[in-house]
Parts: C-alpha cells; structure tokens; sequence
C-alpha cells in the first residue's frame, strides 16, 4: 500500500539532503520509496518499468537518460505491458502477457484509512494516477485541521486522488478538470470509495478561478497540477510559460487568509524547483501577502535497481497572511 505519513523507513520521507536556504523558503528532495502497490523498479534509455499493484508497465521517459541498470532480459521477463508512442500525444499498449489486464485497482493507505483507485491502459501513456503525488496527499491529510467543512480546490484534478485526499480530509472538495473523461473517472473513485459531497467542473481552470473570485468565493485549500499546454471544453487555450503567474496570483487571491493548505505542483521539462519558486514569490510580493512554512523542491521516485527518477517540481505553504 502507499504510505501517506513523512517518517523515517516508511514510503514516503524527505531525503537527507533536505536543507534551509538562508532567509529563504525550505528546500527539499521528497523521495517516493517503493511499496507494495507501487515501484519503480529501474529507468534508463528513455523507459521506466513500473509496478502497480501487481502490473508491471514499461513507459517512455524523457529524462531516464542514463542506462538501465537491469538487463533487457530482466525488463521483457518483468513487464505485462509497453506504451508504444505513434505520435507525441497518443499511442498504443501492447501486451506482453496474456493476463495483462485493461483496468485493475491500487489501494493507497493514509494513517486510518484506506481509498482504491481504478487504474487502465490509456491513449497517452497514462495509466490513473501519478504516484509521486503521494507527498501532497499526505500534506493534504496532514493538515485536515485545516480543512475540516471547507472548500478544497483542485485544479487540472484529472482521476481525482488529491480530491480524495481531501474528502478523507473532512474537506468539501471542488474538482476541476477541461476533458470530461477523466472527470467521470474522478468521480467513478469517488464512488467506489463512498465519498460524497464533491462538486465535479469540467471547465478550463483559469477561466473557473476567475469567476469564483467575481463571485466572491474562498478556499481554504488549493493544489494545481497543470501541463505544459492544452484545450479548455471550449477551445481556451493554456500555455504554461503564458499563463502560470496568472494561475499563480488568482489562486492566491482565492485563498482563505489564515492556516490553509497551497499546493502549486509541474511537471514540465526545462522548470526547475528555484523558477517556481521565484514566479510564487514575486507574486505574493506584489500582492503583500506573507505567508509560513513555504517549501519547494523536487518529487523524485526511488528506485529497486538503478536512479532516483525526477517526478515533477513543487511549491506550497500551509499559512497566509493578506494584511496590508
């Protein structure tokens, strides 16, 4: 199972190189260690072979330039399935086993609970759920204090795991997300884990940010996850480099003044830790809001055999003060 607490010898923990900039915000490199439901097993040569739950998936990986570590005869003997890219945005599975399955589920564990999620082979290499992720869970569920009976944001939700992490968290969870699909796969977890009381948007994220402001509505929690480019439902356009200090700043706007929960979370090539940092910063320096405990960093998944695997980059803290 995945384990949501930051503990020694446990899933998931800060590596031992996390450290203080001076007068500065916490950096830190949150490692992702294999489970039972989870592994990265080895990467390199552009791949990663993975296991969730009991299928193993062999995936393109731009950045695993190094060598693999196990041999090819061990990744072929190990994997159910391989992404087999057509295009740069689509492609197809093939099937190295005749019990490889379609869809399966994982169970992902917090301190009392436990939620499922259903997994499948989809068209864009995809499979349901981005395990890295598990750090902002478990500082989701951390933070449940927080949170308890208000409203949760999340942005670009996709199949809605923060949004359970959220629900468990006594919060009442907004989730949004611009293809309809992943939506209803959202909420089909959602069901699946008996949890009620969320509202489910497909709608492009900035334009939905901007009309809960003019409507006059406060979260007191937020994460965002959004790509390096894509479509709102009705053709609006996102581009990372163009509109991230824009999602930035009306997020930011939305939040509740006091304890919160903020969560700004990329994975796109070419960004780095110190540049979202930075882009965070300048924003809440514009706007005279201080805020605690601002930490960022790298998600990295730790491997079986070979090299920690970047995973994505991260901003949040958990306080914010709007006085002028």
């Amino acid at each position: 199972m995945w384990s949501l607490r930051s503990l020694p010898n446990n899933f998931l923990r800060a590596s031992e190189g996390s450290s203080f900039v001076a007068g500065g915000p916490l950096f830190s490199f949150r490692h992702i260690f294999p489970s039972a439901h989870y592994a990265l097993l080895d990467s390199g040569d552009g791949l990663k072979l993975e296991r969730f739950g009991e299928v193993v998936c062999i995936r393109p990986e731009p950045q695993a330039i190094w060598k693999k570590k196990l041999s090819e005869e061990e990744w072929s003997h190990a994997a159910h399935v391989m992404y087999r890219p057509k295009t740069s945005h689509s492609g197809f599975w093939e099937k190295l086993r005749t019990d490889a399955p379609d869809s399966w589920h994982v169970q992902i564990r917090t301190n009392e609970q436990i939620f499922r999620i259903r997994l499948a082979l989809t068209a864009f290499k995809h499979v349901g759920v981005f395990p890295e992720q598990a750090d902002n869970w478990a500082y989701i569920l951390e933070r449940r204090n927080y949170l308890k009976e208000k409203l949760f944001l999340n942005l670009f939700g996709y199949t809605g795991a923060a949004t359970l992490a959220a629900a468990l968290a006594t919060a009442h969870p907004v989730h949004v997300d611009a293809v309809k699909q992943v939506v209803r796969w959202a909420a089909d977890n959602a069901a699946l884990n008996h949890l009620g009381g969320i509202r489910w948007i497909v709608d492009d994220a900035l334009s939905f940010v901007r009309r809960e402001l003019r409507r006059g509505r406060r979260y007191a929690g937020i994460i965002m996850d959004p790509p390096a480019y894509g479509h709102g439902p009705r053709g609006e356009s996102w581009k990372l480099e163009e509109h991230l200090g824009a999602l930035l700043s009306h997020t930011l706007d939305l939040l509740e003044p006091g304890p919160c929960v903020y969560i700004a979370n990329l994975y796109s090539l070419g960004y780095s830790p110190t540049l979202l940092c930075n882009t965070l910063q300048r924003c809440l320096e514009e706007k005279g809001y201080q805020v605690h405990g601002l930490e960022y960093g790298e998600l990295r998944l730790a491997p079986q055999e070979g090299y920690p695997l970047p995973a994505g980059i991260f901003a949040r803290f958990d306080y914010i003060d709007k006085k002028s």
